[in-house]
């Protein structure tokens, strides 16, 4: 089994960026979407409830203990039968679901382009490092999480002005790695590295992730800039960068990131890492379902469709395997509608109407919303959207599950 640049281990479903699946929750999208995957059987989602980490109102998880659990189901289901190997083209003709990833290449590569015409496009998405909990000053660092919510999950590295003035001076100034051939200088604005982002201006990392409201040391005292890390892992041996995707080379990444107050003698057992992805230009070409519509029963799931994020991913391939199913069964397939979080994201994908599609986090902002305002706005459009998903999980139950 050949891996992608991007990853490492041999386990299906290896998050290679962050470990957090974002807000748990309803009144933030994601956790609404989440909740919806949950009441129609998502395996990732019970994968990550099963193995979670402490990270206040953000589900995060033990990123090898998921992919580990997720691997086992796929590999003890008795209906699934695995084949490794490299796929050098789409199936012609039958009932197919292409999940290949944000890195499609080769021969696959191009069998895609020649189902989907000309809408194939790429963007560039970059990963944070991770290092080891012992290598952590906890002296200089303390635990604590933003205005309080949640536990005290996130460890915390303060800056003072000085500090950050220093730190600020390095990172804008060091060396990137070299792109790579089939790569340019494009940046997606959903997941920029750190020294992008500081390049755009002084103030920009303390408005973004070294934001200090909400964060108060020991001695009660707000710091000029703060470095959040969040837990890898359970045991707390593997800590995140929060924020910090990069491109830097590794040399440069150990230097300037050992500025940082509590990391001077940080353990780096992954280095940040910038890679290209690549995705479909989903409207006219997919439709609500994500089944190409120039060869149905053809359907295309993961950030290959437009949709961005684990999270996101992860309910597209949920919604192409429900309708997928559908049609192997003969049962009419699910309506999910722009009501419901699920539907909301395949709509955008499926339909966006502006002259530059670019790929789409679950947001409030493209979900049909109730009447109302603020919070409660937000309660009563997470109501009524689960509400809907359960009778569409009854619906598409197998007959033989049902009591």
């Amino acid at each position: 089994m050949r891996k992608s640049p991007a990853h490492y281990s041999d386990y299906f479903a290896e998050l290679v960026c962050s470990n957090s699946l974002g807000s748990r929750a309803l009144t933030s999208a994601s956790g609404l979407l989440k909740q919806e995957m949950r009441e129609l059987g998502s395996l990732i989602i019970k994968a990550a409830d099963r193995n979670g980490v402490p990270a206040g109102g953000a589900l995060a998880v033990d990123r090898e203990a998921f992919s580990g659990f997720i691997t086992n189901a796929v590999y003890s289901d008795p209906n699934i039968t695995v084949e490794c190997g490299t796929a050098a083209e789409l199936p012609e003709e039958g009932v197919v679901i292409a999940a290949p990833g944000p890195l499609a290449e080769g021969k696959l590569a191009q069998s895609i382009k020649d189902a989907v015409g000309k809408g194939f496009l790429s963007f560039y998405d970059a990963a944070a490092p991770i290092v080891t909990g012992d290598s952590i000053d906890h002296t200089k660092a303390f635990f604590a999480s933003r205005y309080g919510k949640g536990g005290d999950d996130y460890l915390n590295c303060p800056m003072d002005k000085e500090r950050y003035d220093a730190f600020y001076k390095e990172l804008i100034a060091a060396q990137t790695a070299p792109l790579r051939g089939f790569e340019d200088d494009g940046v997606f604005e959903g997941c920029m590295p750190v020294e992008t982002m500081a390049g755009r201006g002084y103030k920009t990392l303390l408005f973004g992730p070294l934001k200090p409201v909400g964060l108060y040391a020991r001695d009660g005292k707000r710091a000029y800039a703060v470095v959040q890390l969040r837990r890898e892992d359970g045991a707390g041996r593997l800590y995140n960068m929060v924020g910090f995707q990069t491109h830097l080379k590794f040399g440069e990444q150990r230097r300037v990131f050992r500025m940082i107050p509590g990391l001077e003698n940080a353990r780096f057992v992954r280095y940040g890492v910038m890679h290209r992805n690549t995705f479909i230009a989903s409207p006219g070409i997919l439709n609500g379902c994500y089944e190409l519509i120039s060869r149905p029963g053809l359907f295309f799931a993961g950030q290959i469709t437009g949709v961005e994020g684990y999270v996101e991913s992860a309910a597209s391939g949920l919604l192409a395997g429900l309708c997928a199913a559908c049609d192997l069964t003969g049962a009419p397939r699910p309506c999910f509608g722009s009501d419901t979080a699920a539907g909301a994201l395949s709509a955008y994908v499926s339909g966006y109407a502006g002259g530059n599609f670019q790929p789409m986090n679950i947001n409030f902002g493209i979900i049909d919303s109730v009447s109302g305002t603020g919070k409660d706005k937000k309660e009563l459009t997470a109501e009524r959207a689960l509400e809907k998903v359960r009778l569409i999980a009854k619906a598409v139950e197998p007959k033989e599950s049902r009591p």
